[in-house]
């Protein structure tokens, strides 16, 4: 939602906008009249002055306040309560008025956060109260000294009983740029960066052009108000601005705190007004001549007295409270109060589950002691304060040299770049391979073999190539070229004009695709042969003794006992389990085949439907389309497979190996009736698996992602991102005892 927003406006102010066209004056003056009027029928809310004359005075004031409120519910609370078209028009009527009315423009209107003309440089400025850094911990061992220390230091001075834990006020710590805003007699005259900690730059003109950061206050200020925070991007915003770059073939950043920091030091801040930051307050620096009427022991100093630092409340959590009275955005629904090492512990823990569901970057989280005569007795070492810490995650980001780019066979036949990296530890882990995804998204991030590239690596996501660093191009980095031939079996690779993924056309000829392909079925939720690993798989391929599915049942115990690392009762062991899977229900040796695009519920729901593989072999796309939630994507699919004569000859060799699937059980009620729910975390008796097939057997459907169409979330120990997402949408959530009363049992 911006004032830049284009968008046709409708009514009167549609008929004003025509008329203000045509350039003349009666046609402006007309605009003004017909605008200020719109403005009025669109106001939200406050009806006093709706439909009746007003001021323009009062009519601009009413519309600042009006767009100031829509701001906030955007940028703050992201719970607009209008659409982008009435507040365009608010913004519309506000601009038309100041145009009639130049007398009426002021530097705080939302009007004027457009940006200014473009700056030679930035001057310095020197912070009236340094901008200190934090100490960091990386490990629990840290926050246990880091308590350890406060909690001695408070008992020695008297503040803290033998037996107390100290209070701690708990953050996020956000990945943006620090910002320091000083206002003066409640309006903002400037903004510096860190810098130095001693010294920054001067961004005013920039930061004006962020909507949510108050250009006046609210209530009554003190004389000076200096106010700390970061700002930063969303990472939806990122995407859609480096695809707006890209389109325009220019520059792209690497993440969003890059962005930040290139959109806040633009010599052109119209250039910034069109980037949508954001702003979260944490801190204070300089605090004087506090109103009167807050207290009396605030009074302003006497003439020629040196005014102390004054603040109205005596912990960090009120005076973030008193700054979000003041207007400005502070981070409420993370920040959170702990005791002692434990609780610090325990809600870094909890971020770290929450923090791949945020929609901003953060690197960590911060623990401050709560109590401001606390903090001041605690003070400060070097240039960082000794009652607060930065605890740290593994970093998600790195730098390392691609060696190379390699191409992996799956199952299907796709064909993924990987990238050879120089070890790089990232994400907690030493990383040496990561995907690129496939040839578009190399051509698109212009990775070259030799570049120094971003590695990121967040929770258990697979490490991906975020992109080169230009500037340490070499001038010897080659580009990727697709290979012709499968580098496993040399079949010919197409990629399908409507798809962005290459294929391997080997099918099962392809030793590659056959070893993810035996893999797959083995799997638990296939045919689950415990004991058939990829080592096993290898050797099983590698020698042609295992070439399709089928040839697995004929293994003997004795010729596999004669494998690398396979002893005798191994070897039993594994045959019994393949012993076992020779009666699979129908759903699981249907997923097991491999078919693209059918999952475990979609293979459920087909073998329901026809109950034996003959039936389904011989199905024509038009029956497979009466298969629940079967479309014409999954319905081609199938039917391609089974019109291959080779994929119809394994199931004929299945049978003959005496592999004879069972049909699906209906489902035993209609307690669930097509129902979707959602497993997560470890329940106390059930595995994911049984749970899923009570389920399933119910008439419900299991997920693996939480929306609104989710009707419960079933939720074990440590459960994470899933019951977080579940309970902003309100989904409801089960433990195990739930769902068995759900399901009568």
């Amino acid at each position: 939602m911006s004032a830049g927003k284009t968008g046709k406006p409708s009514g009167k102010a549609a008929a004003a906008q025509d008329r203000a066209n045509e350039g003349s004056p009666a046609a402006a003056k007309a605009l003004a009249r017909e605008s200020a009027a719109a403005a009025q029928d669109v106001a939200a809310g406050d009806a006093s002055g709706a439909g009746t004359a007003q001021s323009p005075e009062a009519l601009a004031a009413r519309l600042r306040s009006e767009i100031e409120q829509h701001n906030y519910r955007y940028y703050v609370e992201d719970d607009p309560t209008v659409d982008d078209a009435v507040y365009d028009r608010l913004m519309r009527a506000l601009q038309t008025l100041e145009t009639e009315h130049p007398e009426l423009i002021t530097p705080e209107s939302p009007t004027q956060r457009v940006g200014a003309a473009p700056s030679a440089a930035f001057a310095s400025v020197r912070h009236a109260v340094p901008m200190l850094s934090l100490g960091n911990a990386f490990e629990a061992e840290d926050v246990a000294a880091f308590d350890k220390r406060v909690g001695d230091t408070l008992r020695g001075a008297g503040m803290l009983g033998a037996a107390d834990e100290t209070a701690y006020f708990c953050e996020l710590k956000l990945d943006g740029l620090a910002i320091s805003l000083r206002y003066e007699d409640g309006v903002l005259v400037q903004a510096a960066t860190r810098g130095d900690g001693q010294t920054g730059e001067d961004v005013t003109s920039n930061i004006r052009t962020i909507k949510i950061i108050p250009v006046k206050l609210k209530g009554r200020a003190p004389r000076v108000l200096e106010v700390r925070g970061e700002v930063l991007m969303n990472r939806s915003d990122f995407d859609k601005m480096n695809d707006a770059q890209r389109k325009r073939g220019e520059k792209v950043f690497v993440n969003p705190r890059n962005a930040a920091a290139g959109s806040l030091r633009q010599l052109d801040s119209q250039i910034t007004a069109t980037r949508n930051l954001r702003f979260f307050a944490y801190g204070w620096g300089e605090v004087q001549g506090l109103p009167r009427d807050t207290d009396a022991a605030f009074e302003e100093p006497a003439p020629g007295v040196a005014a102390a630092a004054e603040l109205p409340y005596d912990t960090h959590g009120e005076m973030l409270g008193w700054l979000a009275e003041l207007g400005f955005p502070v981070n409420t629904r993370h920040n959170h109060m702990a005791q002692g090492e434990d609780g610090l512990l325990a809600f870094y823990e909890h971020v770290r589950t929450l923090r791949p569901t945020l929609p901003y970057d953060i690197d960590g989280v911060v623990y401050k002691v709560d109590a401001l005569p606390a903090q001041k007795v605690l003070g400060f070492v070097a240039r960082a304060p000794r009652f607060a810490l930065a605890h740290k995650y593994p970093a998600e980001e790195a730098t390392t040299t691609l060696e190379a780019i390699e191409v992996q066979v799956g199952r299907t036949g796709a064909i993924t770049p990987v990238a050879r990296l120089a070890p790089v530890f990232v994400g907690g882990v030493t990383v040496t391979n990561a995907t690129l995804h496939n040839e578009d998204e190399i051509r698109r991030k212009d990775v070259r073999i030799g570049d120094t590239v971003i590695v990121r690596r967040a929770g258990d996501v697979i490490p991906e190539v975020v992109g080169p660093v230009l500037e340490k191009r070499p001038k010897d980095a080659t580009e990727f070229v697709m290979v012709k031939q499968c580098p496993v079996c040399g079949s010919a690779i197409e990629r399908p004009e409507d798809e962005t993924i290459a294929r391997c056309t080997g099918g099962l000829f392809c030793a590659a695709q056959r070893k993810q392909t035996l893999l797959h079925a083995a799997g638990r939720k296939a045919l689950d042969i415990e004991g058939l690993g990829e080592r096993l798989v290898d050797q099983l391929v590698d020698n042609d003794r295992v070439k399709s599915l089928a040839d697995l049942y004929s293994l003997k115990s004795l010729e596999l006992a004669s494998y690398d690392r396979l002893g005798k009762k191994s070897a039993d062991n594994l045959i019994e389990a393949i012993d076992r899977a020779r009666e699979p229900a129908l759903s699981r040796l249907l997923f097991a085949l491999g078919i693209r695009h059918v999952g475990e519920t979609t293979a459920r729901d087909v073998a329901r439907t026809f109950g034996s593989m003959e039936a389904i072999m011989d199905a024509d796309e038009d029956a497979l389309l009466t298969v629940p939630d079967v479309g014409p994507v999954v319905a081609g699919s199938i039917r391609r497979f089974f019109a291959e004569a080779h994929n119809r000859e394994i199931v004929h060799e299945l049978t003959k190996q005496g592999v004879h699937p069972k049909p699906d059980e209906a489902p035993v009620g209609n307690r669930l009736d097509g129902k979707t729910l959602v497993l997560t975390g470890t329940m106390p008796t059930w595995t994911r698996d049984e749970a899923t097939r009570y389920v399933l057997a119910a008439g419900g459907k299991v997920s693996g992602s939480v929306s609104k169409k989710t009707a419960y979330v079933v939720a074990g120990e440590d459960a994470g991102s899933k019951l977080t997402k579940a309970q902003e949408l309100g989904v409801t959530v089960l433990d195990e005892e739930g769902l068995k009363a759900l399901l009568g049992m």
